[in-house]
């Protein structure tokens, strides 16, 4: 498994314990004591590693490639998937899978993107960067969630639309900004969930919605932190101040209100465990589901209207001298 720079206390801690069990086993040796104090030592190290991420090591876990994808949550918090291929247009966009399916006893359409774990399924992919068809697949998928009246689930998980001239030429930034007010005016209620990456507008443009979650240990920015020190500090090497700075991570958009609720993964991140993932991931939703399908169409779309109207809201405070 992967291993990230801040786990190597808790590494070296597991090799430890291993080497006092097998010291135990292999000698027949009463080490109780000592592999009581070890694993008290480990949980402690855990707790105060993982309960102090920076936003940085945040963005790492992001990026863990074990890490679920949209395709996982799907097989451990949905049932009946049933896919629906191509844009009517140009063709299809293995980046942005998307189709019908079931949780907890509704019936949804889920759409989202979707990385890969090696070479071969990251070119299949497109490393979970959607070309203009993949929007535009969405969009179609998105209109017959609301002729049949079902709620649409959005997973999010890329690091920005994919920025190659192809997609250029077929006018990716029209397909991201027709799906920004066609999804303002969704008759059915609308759930994204940022699944690891919210990258730029390859996000938003399947994130508008009457609900935006956020896993623990996801980020959701207008640009990826290499790219804003690159900018800034002309030098990728300032990231981990960059994403200080850019209050990226769940808890800073909580308290800034761009987000309604941060679903907690198991410690360390879902990387460890999917099926509890998924669990939290698929609670999470029902709940938000719950309060959403009560609303009258007109109340849902007054609602969101408002949710989006409020946000760049600031307020100026005038020093004593000025006063």
């Amino acid at each position: 498994m992967q291993l990230l720079e801040f786990e190597k206390p808790i590494v070296e801690l597991e090799r430890e314990l291993e080497k006092l069990r097998a010291k135990a086993d292999s000698q027949d040796i009463d080490m109780s004591g000592e592999i009581s104090t070890m694993e008290a030592k480990l949980a402690e190290t855990k707790r105060e590693i993982y309960q102090n991420l920076t936003p940085w090591q945040r963005v790492q876990i992001a990026r863990h490639t074990q890490r679920p994808f949209m395709l996982d949550y799907l097989a451990h918090a949905f049932t009946d998937f049933y896919e629906l291929h191509g844009d009517r247009h140009v063709g299809d966009d293995h980046a942005m899978p998307g189709g019908f399916a079931h949780i907890g006893g509704r019936s949804v359409v889920v759409i989202g993107h979707q990385k890969g774990r090696d070479t071969k399924e990251n070119l299949k992919r497109n490393f979970g960067s959607a070309h203009p068809e993949g929007y535009r697949k969405s969009l179609r998928l998105m209109k017959l969630a609301e002729k049949f009246n079902l709620p649409v689930i959005a997973m999010i998980d890329t690091p920005g639309a994919y920025p190659g001239i192809g997609a250029e030429e077929r006018n990716i930034a029209e397909a991201i900004a027709f799906n920004l007010r066609e999804m303002m005016l969704l008759k059915v209620p609308v759930v994204a969930v940022v699944l690891g990456e919210g990258g730029s507008g390859g996000a938003l443009g399947i994130g508008v919605a009457d609900r935006v979650l956020m896993l623990e240990n996801a980020y959701y920015s207008v640009i990826s932190p290499e790219g804003c020190a690159a900018i800034l500090w002309k030098h990728r090497k300032h990231a981990p101040e960059a994403a200080e700075a850019m209050k990226l991570s769940a808890p800073d958009l909580l308290k800034l209100e761009l987000i309604d609720a941060v679903i907690p993964e198991p410690e360390g991140g879902a990387h460890q465990n999917h099926e509890l993932a998924a669990l939290g991931l698929q609670q999470a939703i029902l709940a938000q589901l719950e309060e959403l399908e009560a609303l009258p169409v007109s109340k849902l779309l007054d609602q969101r209207y408002e949710k989006y109207r409020k946000f760049g809201e600031w307020a100026e405070q005038l020093g004593e001298a000025a006063e």
